[in-house]
């Protein structure tokens, strides 16, 4: 198979062939005839006979001459110029002298004018023109498709990967599983396409991958050419579009004939909402150029023209809800694989695959981060490994990475940069201490069906002040009533503790009472859980309301009491544990930053059983 990708590829990748260096010379020796014509207009020299010369030279009406071998350039009393050729040049000095014609003579060879060189330069350039529209024609066609030469303008840009060049398989995606057993039908039909003919199975011809950005999209599709050993032809969806009507969609024909005489291959287009969106959305009704080259993906998926080598489509997007219904239809992209975040045992898989050239201490519990970084992408967890690998090589005296760097790390991707320079007052450090402490003490004292406490910190990052911190113990895929309420309480506690040490109303509880408002939405609007509203969901569509402003109102208020009944609630624990409080808003004014197992051991708290302590 691979002898035959070679040979088919050397006839794909070329760009034009002689057809376009024919063109070249050709364009470039009507250009230098247009120029040497151009020269003589310019230039305003009539060219005259012998015979008119000599007259003129009779009758009085020439002021200068200048003979350069037969080669006669010479000016008019008038001021207009000419040229002609002479023969013998000796016989006119007497008829010159005799009617007061200036007169010179140049060595032939010495006299080259301007417009000489300019025409030896314009020949010497003609070669070096050539060579670069040769070049031009070539190189923008070469392995990834075509750039920007002029006779390539439809050609695609799409860049190739040939078998030999791709490192990548299903064992180098961590995590994904899911998505890896749903992309294996893909790769046994390429490897084997005739145990489905036998049967008359049709493999779909399309597979769309949708995720959010980071999850793998790409790397899983460079795993399916990796492990179906074929050519693999990456394009992004805003490659195809230019401002010229019919580009785009020639691109797309020539993808789809390269990749078809490299068969079996597979087609990966990157961020395909760029192209295949809504038709009848843009800006030139239902013919702009973008819609046109959405037409002619279609044709081409549609497969008019029967191949007996499969061609499989991938497409990736984290836009499926823009897409052209007629593109996701059966016969073309009809398979859809999710690439969801990566839940626990899936970030603990690319955790270790991105800390393998990373010098990591022996107790680093790489569980343990996986388990504090719910909702990051593979992306994400690869920048929290290099963000901590930086903060220690910043530390000349370290030579490892240690489990501080990876806190320090998430915290700066969570929160921001701690802000060292800030300056707080002891009145603004003692509100902050309180309003965390408020934050902690109603963590510690919900029942065990809430995240657990890991950490507590006054230190100012990005926006915020301070930050409590729970850590997961596993993944979560349905919550209760009961763990919502809790939450809510937990945004709560800051402003309870605020009210009850200073009986004042402070601005640092907004982002609390956000994220409780939320919670209260969303039990209210989409999961039913009031009594009044009942089981019904009250969304959005498109930012326009489809319900009556009545039911909107009822929304509120049942909004409004679970967020008041709630922090009554909270108001009254952290009242009946005010000493509890106290003592820890203490601590952390004098240590910044504390443990849950030192907050369980300053309270008097017994410890979760299932948490394992730092």
């Amino acid at each position: 198979m691979r002898s035959k990708f070679n040979k088919k590829a050397k006839q794909t990748l070329n760009p034009g062939g002689p057809k376009n260096i024919v063109f070249a010379v050709v364009f470039f020796v009507l250009c230098l005839g247009l120029l040497t014509k151009l020269t003589d207009y310019s230039r305003k020299v009539a060219n005259i006979p012998y015979s008119a010369f000599l007259q003129k030279v009779e009758e009085g009406a020439v002021k200068a001459v200048n003979i350069s071998g037969q080669d006669v350039y010479g000016e008019f009393k008038d001021g207009n110029k000419f040229e002609t050729v002479i023969g013998d040049y000796t016989k006119n000095w007497d008829l010159l002298r005799t009617h007061g014609v200036e007169f010179s003579i140049a060595n032939p060879s010495s006299s080259l004018s301007f417009w000489h060189i300019l025409l030896l330069v314009s020949f010497l350039m003609t070669p070096l023109a050539i060579w670069y529209f040769i070049k031009q024609a070539k190189g923008s066609g070469g392995s990834g498709g075509s750039g920007g030469g002029i006779f390539n303008m439809g050609k695609s840009r799409a860049k190739l990967f040939m078998p030999s060049t791709i490192k990548e398989n299903f064992n180098s995606v961590a995590g994904a599983t899911e998505a890896k057993e749903e992309l294996k039908d893909v790769v046994d039909f390429l490897k084997n396409p005739e145990k489905y003919k036998r049967l008359g199975a049709k493999i779909t011809r399309g597979v769309l991958l949708i995720g959010e950005p980071g999850n793998g999209k790409t790397l899983l599709a460079r795993a399916v050419a990796g492990e179906a050993n074929c050519p693999f032809f990456s394009v992004s969806g805003s490659d195809f579009i230019e401002v010229f009507v019919g580009i785009g969609a020639a691109r797309v024909r020539d993808l789809f004939a390269q990749a078809r005489k490299a068969a079996p291959s597979i087609i990966f287009i990157d961020e395909i909402d760029a192209v295949g969106r809504h038709r009848g959305s843009g800006l030139g009704g239902g013919h702009d150029e973008r819609e046109q080259t959405l037409n002619q993906l279609l044709t081409e998926m549609d497969g008019f023209e029967t191949t007996n080598e499969p061609v499989i489509v991938l497409a990736a997007t984290n836009r499926p809800d823009v897409l052209d219904k007629a593109l996701l239809r059966p016969g073309r992209f009809d398979r859809r694989v999710d690439v969801p975040y990566p839940d626990l045992v899936s970030r603990e898989q690319i955790l270790n695959v991105h800390i393998k050239n990373i010098k990591m201490d022996p107790t680093v519990d790489i569980k343990k981060i996986a388990r504090g970084t719910p909702g990051f992408s593979g992306a994400d967890l690869a920048n929290l490994v290099n963000e901590a690998a930086i903060n220690a090589s910043k530390q000349h005296d370290r030579s490892d990475v240690n489990i501080n760097d990876f806190e320090e790390a998430r915290d700066k991707i969570l929160l921001g940069k701690e802000l060292k320079t800030i300056m707080l007052t002891e009145e603004d450090k003692k509100v902050t201490a309180y309003h965390e402490a408020g934050h902690a003490l109603v963590r510690l004292l919900q029942p065990i069906d809430t995240d657990p406490l890991y950490k507590v910190t006054i230190i100012p990052r990005g926006k915020a002040l301070g930050v409590t911190h729970s850590l997961p113990e596993r993944e979560k895929y349905t919550s209760s009533k009961e763990e919502m309420i809790h939450e809510i309480q937990m945004c709560l506690g800051g402003r309870a503790a605020e009210q009850l040490i200073f009986n004042k109303l402070m601005t640092g509880a907004y982002s609390d009472f956000k994220a409780a408002t939320e919670i209260a939405r969303k039990m209210v609007c989409f999961y039913g859980m009031t009594d009044n509203l009942g089981p019904v969901v009250y969304s959005q569509n498109q930012g326009e309301f489809v319900y009556s402003q009545k039911t909107a109102e009822k929304i509120d208020t049942e909004v409004q009491n679970i967020l008041e009944d709630c922090y009554k609630k909270t108001y009254q624990l952290i009242i009946d544990n005010k000493e509890k409080l106290e003592k820890l808003a203490n601590a952390l004014l004098e240590k910044e930053t504390m443990y849950a197992s030192e907050i369980y051991e300053l309270l008097g708290i017994t410890p979760r059983q299932d948490f394992k302590l730092n």
